[in-house]
């Protein structure tokens, strides 16, 4: 059986999903998991996002680690992990379920002169809001005013900066992946 099977068919069996595969120098094989999301139901109640723990990779490593053995796996050390706080967006049921998150884009090519006069033309990197747009596709919405600095007080009377959006398929995207940013003070409630 090859090696992407055996994983993949431990890991579901376990009851997670398989995110990456991961071959490196020295025999290293790397394994990303993630617990199982499905969109909420319309009306239910949003229950809270549950994370892979320490125990999760551990009971996934052990598993692994027998069957890789009996199956004569090539491999010198094996690391199972979460996705982290800068998780990759590959597939669509995964910008489904970060859907107004911060997230940093890379487009594959600069977005030449349809991104108007407000846009650098030779930008890629983006980072901002992720939202669907009405047409069913997907944007990113962005301020370009630099926040404001910590102890630094900001007028109520200033004009905020105007928002940019864009608009981009899964096509034009090199990498896209959750914003990591730490809040020290404990998860806030996401907003409604």
């Amino acid at each position: 059986m090859a090696l992407q099977q055996i994983v993949e068919q431990t890991v579901t069996g376990l009851g997670y999903d398989l995110v990456e595969i991961e071959r490196s120098a020295g025999g290293l094989l790397r394994i990303t998991i993630d617990l199982p999301w499905q969109a909420p139901e319309e009306g239910a109640p949003e229950l809270p996002e549950q994370f892979v723990t320490v125990e999760d990779c551990e009971k996934v490593t052990r598993q692994l680690q027998f069957a890789l053995e009996v199956d004569g796996a090539d491999y010198a050390r094996l690391e199972v992990s979460s996705p982290g706080i800068d998780r990759l967006l590959r597939h669509e049921q995964d910008f489904i379920r970060f859907e107004g998150s911060e997230v940093d884009l890379t487009l594959k090519a600069p977005i030449g002169a349809a991104g108007g006069d407000k846009i650098n033309a030779n930008r890629k990197k983006f980072r901002g809001t992720l939202e669907r747009t009405e047409e069913g596709g997907w944007q990113i919405v962005w301020s370009d005013e630099p926040p404001p600095k910590p102890g630094v007080r900001v007028s109520k009377k200033r004009e905020p900066a105007p928002l940019n959006a864009m608009g981009f398929t899964l096509d034009e995207l090199r990498e896209a992946r959750l914003a990591p940013i730490v809040n020290f003070k404990g998860r806030a409630a996401k907003p409604e």
